[in-house]
This record gives C-alpha cells, sequence and structure tokens, in this order.
C-alpha cells in the first residue's frame, strides 16, 4: 500500500487502520494529530478507519520547550 505521509510516498504491506499505523510510527505516547484528505481524524476512530491507497496524511506532533 502507497500512502503519502507529509509529502513523501511511503509503502507498506497489506491493508491496515490509521491504528496500526500510529504504531508502526512510534506515536502512541506522544501528542500528535492526523489529517487524512483535508479532514483532521478523531482519535475515537482510529481503530475503525480503514486507510486507502494513495491516501495523503499529514501528521503533526506537538514539541513542547520553553
Amino acid at each position: 500500500m502507497q500512502l503519502i505521509i507529509n509529502g513523501q510516498r511511503q509503502s507498506y504491506d497489506g491493508p491496515m487502520n490509521v491504528q496500526q499505523l500510529v504504531e508502526k510510527l512510534s506515536l502512541q505516547n506522544k501528542r500528535f494529530a492526523i489529517e487524512r484528505n483535508g479532514e483532521i481524524i478523531p482519535r475515537s476512530r482510529f481503530p475503525e478507519l480503514l486507510l486507502n491507497e494513495g491516501d495523503q496524511l499529514e501528521i503533526i506532533v506537538a514539541v513542547g520547550g520553553g
């Protein structure tokens, strides 16, 4: 499966949902937001929302500091 993540084409084996992608990217314990094809995805939908070939994702990770 080909996905475009933050402007870069990425390849993954087989279908997966958003939660599985979060785990593959090691984002579980971080503060972040995911937008798919121009729409923000609520965290409550991560387990049920299947990604499709060619989906464009923007992942924003919050960085703290002072």
